[in-house]
């Protein structure tokens, strides 16, 4: 099919690609315009379903579980409030001595 409609495009090699490029934005003009928002609806998922919200209170840790009295954002760091929870050296190969 391709090859057809390679073979049918007029004004040798630059009507050709000229062509093409004029074919394939075409097909993806009324692809996007047209044919995915017929579609949209018809698919298994809809934006309702993918897209968090506050009434997602039953999810721990969720924007509305702060007990009262207990602000996490009062608390005061423990130690340097910039240490990491695990070891930075471990697994971290010194540079090779310019000696060598």
């Amino acid at each position: 099919m391709y090859g057809w409609i390679w073979r049918k495009l007029p004004f040798g090699l630059p009507g050709k690609l000229i062509g093409s490029l004029l074919l394939a934005t075409t097909v993806v003009a009324l692809l996007w315009y047209v044919v995915f928002p017929w579609a949209g609806p018809l698919l298994p998922f809809t934006g309702e379903d993918v897209q968090v919200t506050q009434q997602d209170s039953e999810v721990p840790g969720a924007p509305g579980d702060v007990e009262p009295g207990t602000d996490p954002a009062d608390d005061e760091p423990a130690g340097d409030e910039h240490d990491l929870p695990y070891d930075t050296d471990r697994n971290n190969t010194p540079p090779p001595d310019e000696d060598e």
